[in-house]
């Protein structure tokens, strides 16, 4: 009897630390290509069928660090980017006027609604977040990833390889540039090399993400 009990505690502490677990992509994702930002989003969000509050209600979700209703959402489903510690949540963003915003609140399934702003500075351009969290923390390739992510270029346009991403102790961000970035690379050897790198697909799959600790 006793180690039916603590099978169960064991079990609902696992399911509990799963469900409060940061989200940070790990893995080439193809959920939130044809997207082209991210919206920060509250506890309380409330889902429309399109940009006029006098549509229909798709869904509400409410979530907390170790919640989320409806219960068939997960966090990893619903956020590109979730920080349990500061209880920081982005949602990828398909489509944009100027009050509202519609977003993937289901990777799996691909379901989306449209979200009232509640502060035009809360939206970011994929390059901007880049720009933004790239600088801060450093990037990472995402496993997945084709192996031309790391060949580096002069130039976006240039043909010709001048280095090759080894294995990366650190990928500096310096700026984006359309599909391209430029970085500077700490790599197995120490030598610190600079160049472009292609960062995501014409059709919007990502290789690298901030490297958020």
């Amino acid at each position: 009897m006793k180690k039916t009990v603590l099978s169960l505690f064991t079990f609902l502490l696992i399911s509990v630390a799963a469900m409060a677990a940061n989200v940070i992509p790990e893995d080439v994702s193809i959920s939130n290509t044809n997207t082209f930002g991210v919206y920060q989003v509250g506890n309380s969000i409330v889902l429309y069928s399109e940009p006029d509050e006098n549509s229909a209600v798709k869904e509400k979700i409410v979530w907390s660090k170790d919640n989320v209703i409806p219960q068939n959402l997960r966090k990893q489903d619903l956020f590109v980017l979730y920080l349990e510690k500061s209880d920081f949540a982005l949602m990828a963003v398909t489509d944009e006027t100027e009050d509202w915003v519609e977003v993937i609140y289901n990777s799996s399934t691909g379901d989306r609604g449209w979200i009232k702003k509640d502060d035009p500075y809360k939206f970011n351009t994929w390059v901007n977040f880049y720009n933004m969290y790239g600088r801060k923390y450093g990037l990472k390739i995402l496993k997945g990833s084709p192996e031309s992510v790391t060949y580096m270029y002069g130039s976006p346009d240039s043909q010709k390889k001048i280095s090759t991403i080894n294995h990366p102790s650190m990928i500096n961000l310096n700026f984006v540039r359309g599909n391209w970035m430029l970085v500077t690379v700490v790599d197995i050897d120490r030598t610190p090399k600079t160049g472009f790198i292609r960062w995501r697909s014409d059709d919007g799959i990502k290789y690298l993400f901030p490297d958020i600790k």
